[in-house]
């Protein structure tokens, strides 16, 4: 863990007349260290794969906007505010999603709305997009509570046996939420045969690293073979193979009337308002397969950081423990009354936001500051360095929740917070995902103190999502078992 400077708290107090508290309190949590000089195109592809992050230079964090000129093509990092608007909200269709990227995900999420454009972006999102909407969640939410629950009796059985172990929380908390996906979209739970298959088998595909493709960095015409690693296809065709049976065995319950009213039975339901069109067996596997990777792998990172970053600020730990001790969280009326965890768990995405970055591409030649950016150039969306920009946030490295109640934690909130991505884009299950992890946030440290195991401090990689090199290990001790309301034992 990083120090604060004593010099850097006077200047956030100087700047914007607030008390930063006592300087021995600021958490700084892990951050990779960036590289400092200019490095060789495969020196860079090198360090690509080892870990995105710490193969970008220390300047972004500053920087309004950065080039990165390859031999193949051109590729324009983005911070500045207003432009990173114009690419997401104000001309999304002259910025579409970067086929190189997708070059890396394709053997898993085919032709998802993930990584389509156009128009066939737009008919898959006006059947996706009902199904997220408020009185759908409402409808899903004693799923996604059951689901908390059992991560909760998971936890309770591991530490019975061995109370002072340390406990790997990024497992535990992919474990929880691959189960709220598979309860929420499918009526199973984790401990189904296929579920638990399917979650393995995204594991072992994750741990692939299939990001980096050479289609990526040279660009290939369609018909050339695209190399993938064996391992990635085998586990990715394996992953489709399982979704598929479970997407033909729904779509024989909803033709027989039998099929339970949740997400899959509300998407494969849906009708496109324009064409009167429903998703077809592969549409939905395709659609399946993203909600997996958005809904599961992302959920996960941020709700294990938010764990390790209260562990090491107790105090807002404390709070969260406070807050939903007297709450009974079956309710989903409940939900909104958990404002210090929404605060913390939207503090975790701002410093780990899972995914990293996000890149389009320019389908005609366009000005940003003074620079043209030419047709087919990549536009380079940086949450990780936007949301540590020291020009934009205070104490950006920082962990503070309560900068959400502030000024500038506002304007940023407004300006230079993309977790979800924005605009069109944004992304679908955001909602679903502001409710799912300070629920769980909420049952875990209402029952489990939580502190850091010294010596394992994580190291922040980043390949599909921002993850630990090597995992998030923490200690949890029972609080009394009276902080649970009534209704709940």
């Amino acid at each position: 863990m990083e120090d604060v400077s004593n010099e850097a708290v006077a200047a956030k107090v100087a700047r914007t007349g607030t008390d930063a508290g006592p300087i021995a309190k600021q958490v700084i949590p892990p951050k990779p260290a960036a590289r400092s000089a200019k490095v060789s195109l495969w020196r860079y592809l090198r360090l690509f794969r080892a870990d995105l992050l710490s193969a970008q230079p220390a300047k972004l964090y500053r920087a309004w906007m950065a080039e990165f000129r390859t031999p193949f093509f051109r590729s324009y990092l983005v911070n500045q505010p207003d432009l990173v608007d114009t690419v997401l909200k104000q001309q999304p269709d002259a910025f579409p999603k970067s086929n190189r990227i997708s070059e890396g995900l394709r053997p898993l999420l085919g032709n998802s709305v993930f990584l389509t454009n156009g128009e066939i972006w737009k008919r898959q999102r006006r059947i996706i997009d009902p199904a997220f909407e408020g009185g759908r969640l409402r409808q899903v939410y004693p799923a996604m509570y059951a689901a908390a629950e059992a991560a909760i009796t998971r936890l309770s059985g591991q530490l019975a046996g061995m109370p002072d172990q340390p406990i790997e929380i990024e497992a535990e908390t992919s474990h929880a939420a691959a189960d709220v996906i598979f309860r929420t979209l499918f009526s199973i739970p984790i401990e189904h045969h296929v579920a638990q298959e399917v979650f393995d088998r995204f594991r072992a595909y994750q741990q692939s690293q299939p990001i980096l493709n050479l289609a990526a960095f040279v660009p290939l015409p369609r018909w050339v073979p695209r190399f993938h690693r064996p391992a990635t296809r085998q586990n990715a065709a394996r992953i489709r193979a399982l979704i598929t049976d479970l997407t033909q065995r729904r779509m024989q319950a909803i033709d027989a009337g039998l099929a339970p009213d949740d997400l899959a039975t509300k998407i494969m339901t849906t009708t496109d308002p324009e064409t009167g069109e429903v998703f077809s067996t592969d549409d939905m596997v395709d659609q399946v397969a993203i909600f997996f990777l958005a809904g599961h792998e992302t959920s996960a990172s941020a709700l294990a950081w938010a764990l390790y970053l209260v562990a090491l600020a107790p105090n807002w730990q404390d709070q969260i423990a406070k807050e939903a001790s007297g709450l009974s969280l079956d309710s989903f009326a409940n939900v909104s009354k958990l404002r210090v965890s929404r605060d913390v768990f939207r503090e975790a995405l701002r410093l780990y936001p899972p995914v990293p970055m996000m890149v389009r591409e320019t389908t005609c030649p366009q000005q940003f500051r003074d620079r043209i950016l030419p047709e087919g150039a990549q536009v380079v969306l940086s949450p990780w360095h936007l949301h540590r920009h020291t020009r934009l946030w205070d104490n950006p490295d920082g962990f503070d929740p309560g900068r959400w109640q502030t000024e500038n934690g506002k304007t940023c909130q407004r300006d230079a917070y993309i977790p979800f991505s924005a605009g069109p884009r944004v992304c679908t299950g955001a909602g679903f995902a502001m409710i799912e992890g300070p629920l769980i946030l909420s049952m875990i440290l209402r029952r489990y103190r939580v502190t850091p195991v010294s010596g394992k401090e994580p190291v922040p990689v980043a390949h599909l999502t921002v993850r630990s090199k090597n995992g998030i290990w923490l200690r949890l001790t029972p609080l009394e078992s009276d902080a649970q309301p009534e209704r709940e034992r």
